[in-house]
């Protein structure tokens, strides 16, 4: 499995987003499971890949010239794909990866993981979405998306497909028994 993981160029107020980013990428490397992710040395984003290269794992980062240009691409990966812009990085993150999950971050955290689950419900591709909900940090967008669900914006098959996890062994063990529901465009109309 390759696992595309989202998260933060910061490490956030409570010391447990860290600690979870380095649970992930050791976890991962254990379990022989390549991280593919946006290529940084800072905040939990390098925190995932200094945990997982030190425990042996194969670790792909994905960074946009203009980033890699500000110095906060991470030197000891096992490879780095330079790219001209997020679009590419999006593009070829989603390609390489068999399944994504976002760990805490901000706005681009959140944009990248929700177009996963867009693409996902829409069938563009069938691999699990999930989110590791450290101490609860998803919860209000958790509680979101039910209320996207209770005004009838969406299916509530699409709000199940999501895979919401405390830990990274449950998450991982969900994604390998993940079974997408039919994409969104296959559900008829609602009758007039």
């Amino acid at each position: 499995m390759i696992l595309c993981v989202y998260c933060g160029t910061g490490f956030g107020a409570d010391p447990a987003y860290v600690d979870a980013a380095r649970a992930t990428g050791r976890y991962c490397a254990e379990q022989g499971i390549e991280i593919v992710y946006g290529g940084a040395k800072v905040g939990l984003m390098g925190a995932v890949a200094d945990a997982a290269l030190a425990a042996g794992g194969r670790v792909t980062g994905i960074m946009p010239q203009a980033l890699v240009d500000r110095e906060i691409a991470h030197a000891g990966l096992s490879a780095i794909h330079v790219v001209a812009s997020m679009h590419e990085r999006k593009a070829l993150m989603a390609e390489m990866s068999d399944a994504f999950v976002a760990l805490p971050g901000g706005p681009g955290t959140l944009d990248e993981i929700v177009e996963q689950w867009t693409w996902a419900l829409l069938g563009i591709h069938d691999k699990p979405v999930g989110f590791l909900n450290v101490n609860g940090y998803f919860d209000p967008l958790r509680q979101m998306i039910g209320r996207i669900v209770a005004e009838n914006f969406l299916d509530a098959r699409f709000e199940r497909m999501l895979v919401w996890a405390a830990d990274p062994a449950t998450l991982i063990d969900a994604f390998r028994a993940y079974a997408p529901p039919p994409p969104k465009w296959s559900t008829p109309a609602p009758a007039p």
